[in-house]
C-alpha cells in the first residue's frame, strides 16, 4: 500500500500494476474500455463550473456502482441534523473524552453540534467516532458532503474508490462528497469528523505571506488504485448518508473494483507535522488565522462556513507580550479538539479525546492560572506547545448543540465555568508608567 505525492487538488491518475495500460489513451469513454472495464464519472462540481474549481475523476472499473438493490432507511443512531432538539444554549461546553465502543453501521459515529441544512447545501456538522471493530463487507457514502476525519487515537486505513490510505494520529484526511470508503481499525479507535454542506476544502489563500508557507500542496497524498475483484455471496452493504438520514442496499461485489482513474477529485490525507507555521517576531499575538490548513469557503469573501486550524508545536518569541491566546468574543464558533499533549491555554483542563464549543460572541480565553503565570512569566525565546495538537473547526455558523452532545454522552463538564472564576480585578487608579 502507497500513497502518491501528487500536491493538492493536482490532476491525478493511476492504474493497479496488476494491469499495466487499464487507463484509456487519448479520451475518457471509449467505445469498449481496456480489459473489458466500465468508466464512470464522479462529479465533483457542477460541469459549468469555472476551470480552478471544477472537481471530477474518471473511474474504470470491473463492475459500475450503479449495480445495486434499492436503498432502504436505516436507524442513524447519534448521527442527527436536528438543531432543535435543545434550546440553544451560549455558555462555553466542555466535552471530555469518550471511551471506544462497538462501531456497528455507524453506530460509533455521534453528532456533537452543526447548522445549516444538507437539501439546501449549505452548512455544517461536527461528529466524534468511538470504535474498536472493522467494517466488514460494507462501506459508507457520504451524498450530502465532505467528511475532514482526525484520528486521535488509534490508526485508520481507509480503503476508498482510489485506493488505500493508513491515516495516523497527528494526520489528517478528506474523503470528498460522494466516494465509497471502509474503515478498518487495530484496536480501541476514536477521533474527530468535520463535515461541510455545499463546498469542498481547498488551502487558504496566502497573500503577503507570499508564494510559501502554511500547508504546502505537495505535502499531500492521494491514493494508488488497487482493485479488489471480489465477490461476495452473502451480501455486500453500501452505507449511504443522504439529506441527514441513513439508507442501505447490497450489491453481490466490492465497489472497490477500480482499476485505474484519472482526474482531480480524490480523497487525500496530510501529516499536520509538515504544516510550516508562521508567527510573530516582535510584539503582539497575531490571529490564529495564521495556522490555517484548510477552508471550505462561503460565497462571502474571507468568510468561511469552516476552517480547520492547528496549534502546532513552535517558538514564541514577542516581546511586551501576553503570549497565550488572548480573551476573546467572536463572530464565528470555535470548535477546540485536542490530539495530544495538552493545550497552551488550559494545561489541566483539556484532555485528548475531548472538545468544547464556544459559541458565537460567547467570551473566552486563558483560565486563571494559564494568566497568572505568563503576565508575570521572564519572556525569553521558548518551544510553546511541545509534544502537544491541538486544532479548531472555525465556523461562520451558529452551531447548535444536540442532545447527545449535552446530554446523553453523560461526558458534559459542567464546572468548565469555574476555570475562569478565580480571576481577580488587578486594576490599579495610580497606576504609573514606569521611566525607561
Amino acid at each position: 500500500m502507497t500513497q502518491q505525492d501528487y500536491g493538492f487538488g493536482n490532476e491525478c491518475s493511476s492504474e493497479d500494476p496488476r494491469c499495466p495500460g487499464s487507463l484509456p489513451e487519448g479520451q475518457n469513454n471509449p467505445q469498449v474500455c481496456p480489459y473489458g472495464l466500465y468508466a464512470e464519472q464522479l462529479s465533483g462540481s457542477a460541469f459549468t463550473c469555472p476551470r480552478p474549481a471544477n472537481k471530477r475523476s474518471w473511474l474504470y472499473r470491473i463492475l459500475p456502482s450503479v449495480k445495486h438493490k434499492p436503498f432502504t432507511q436505516i436507524p442513524c443512531g447519534d448521527l442527527t441534523e436536528n438543531w432543535d432538539d435543545v434550546e440553544p444554549d451560549p455558555n462555553q461546553v466542555n466535552q471530555q473524552n469518550s471511551s471506544a465502543t462497538i462501531l456497528s453501521r455507524f453506530s460509533g459515529l455521534h453528532t456533537i453540534c452543526g447548522a445549516g441544512d444538507s437539501k439546501s447545501r449549505n452548512g455544517i456538522s461536527i461528529h466524534v467516532f468511538t470504535c474498536n471493530s472493522s467494517m466488514v463487507d460494507r462501506c459508507f457514502n457520504n451524498s450530502d458532503g465532505d467528511f475532514l476525519i482526525v484520528p486521535q487515537q488509534g490508526e485508520l486505513l481507509i480503503t476508498t474508490e482510489f485506493g488505500k490510505m493508513m491515516v495516523e494520529p497527528n494526520e489528517i484526511c478528506v474523503i470528498q462528497q460522494g466516494m465509497r470508503f471502509s474503515v478498518d481499525v487495530f484496536g480501541e479507535t476514536r477521533g474527530y469528523l468535520l463535515e461541510v454542506y455545499g463546498a469542498h476544502f481547498e488551502l487558504p489563500d496566502l497573500g503577503p505571506i507570499g508564494a510559501n508557507g502554511l500547508a504546502n500542496p505537495r505535502d499531500f497524498l492521494c491514493p494508488v488504485a488497487c482493485y479488489e475483484e471480489r465477490t461476495v455471496p452473502t451480501g455486500y452493504t453500501v452505507i449511504n448518508k443522504y439529506q441527514g438520514k441513513l439508507f442501505s442496499c447490497r450489491q453481490d461485489f466490492s465497489p472497490f473494483n477500480v482499476v485505474a482513474w484519472h482526474g482531480n477529485y480524490t480523497p487525500y490525507k496530510y501529516n499536520l507535522k509538515n504544516f510550516m507555521v508562521i508567527n510573530c517576531v516582535a510584539f503582539d499575538h497575531a490571529d490564529p488565522s495564521i495556522f490555517t490548513v484548510l477552508t471550505a469557503k462561503s460565497t462571502r469573501p474571507g468568510v468561511a462556513i469552516a476552517d480547520f486550524v492547528i496549534f502546532p508545536p513552535r517558538w514564541g518569541v514577542a516581546d511586551h507580550t501576553f503570549r497565550p491566546p488572548y480573551y476573546h468574543r467572536n463572530c464565528m464558533s470555535e470548535f477546540m479538539g485536542l490530539i495530544k499533549g495538552h493545550y497552551e491555554a488550559k494545561e489541566e483542563g483539556f484532555q485528548p479525546g475531548g472538545a468544547s464549543l464556544h459559541s458565537v460572541m460567547t467570551p473566552h480565553g486563558p483560565d486563571v492560572d494559564c494568566f497568572e503565570k505568563n503576565t508575570s512569566a521572564e519572556l525569553k525565546p521558548e518551544r510553546v506547545a511541545e509534544g502537544t495538537m491541538a486544532f479548531m473547526f472555525e465556523s461562520s455558523f451558529s452551531m447548535a448543540v444536540t442532545k447527545w452532545g449535552l446530554e446523553t454522552c453523560q461526558k458534559l463538564d459542567k464546572s468548565y465555568y469555574q476555570c475562569w472564576e478565580p480571576l481577580r480585578s488587578h486594576f490599579n487608579p495610580n497606576w504609573k508608567p514606569s521611566k525607561q
